[in-house]
């Protein structure tokens, strides 16, 4: 999924962040297939960004095109199915149910990736397999992590964004998830864009940008 913004800027932002930004108010184009890392420190739009591209945000001038289409133009039913069976993200805050186990977290997406492990396999690399029956609210925040990681690469998807995903785990951890990470993406043929307050993942990344 090839994405261009063209002089990109939200609403509001700060005049100085635009003016040392390589993101802001330029004209940026990430490949198909690309993987990317996006750091930046807190405040500074990495949570924005990849919102935008998800279509949560419209709050913006400039322009934003995914495979040559203006994303304001799309319609509901467009995000819809975008969301469904092209795009997957993994949010800062997680968004998971936490009334509900593990298990039934991660069995609620639309349409089951096939290029994917089953949730057995993902959970017992992630090392979360002895908590699928646990309520979600009883989790740490790292178990939660590598959930929603888990969740968003069982869903079809052209590109993953990934939103601060490794804040709550050890580097053995993040080693496994980017694992993880990496041969789902590329049993894909998609592309991933990962933010980070700094730190590079155990990932091989095509393209670094700093906000």
């Amino acid at each position: 999924m090839l994405i261009e913004l063209q002089n990109l800027i939200p609403e509001p932002i700060p005049q100085k962040i635009v003016e040392a930004s390589e993101v802001w108010g330029t004209n940026l184009r990430i490949e198909t297939n690309s993987n990317v890392l996006v750091s930046a420190q807190s405040g500074m739009g990495k949570s924005t960004l990849l919102h935008i591209i998800y279509g949560l945000r419209k709050d913006y001038s400039g322009q934003l095109l995914m495979d040559g289409n203006n994303i304001r133009e799309h319609s509901y039913e467009e995000w819809e199915n975008l969301r469904k069976q092209s795009i997957s993200m993994v949010f800062q805050d997680l968004r998971l149910f936490p009334h509900l186990t593990a298990r039934q977290n991660l069995q609620l997406v639309p349409e089951v990736n096939a290029s994917t492990p089953s949730i057995e396999e993902m959970t017992a690399q992630l090392g979360v397999d002895n908590c699928l029956d646990q309520s979600v609210s009883t989790l740490s925040h790292g178990q939660r992590q590598r959930i929603a990681i888990i969740r968003a690469l069982r869903k079809p998807f052209r590109l993953l964004l990934l939103d601060e995903p490794f804040s709550h785990l050890d580097e053995e951890n993040q080693k496994h998830a980017s694992r993880l990470i990496q041969e789902v993406t590329e049993a894909n043929d998609a592309g991933l864009i990962l933010s980070s307050l700094g730190s590079s993942p155990a990932l091989s990344f095509d393209q670094q940008i700093s906000l």
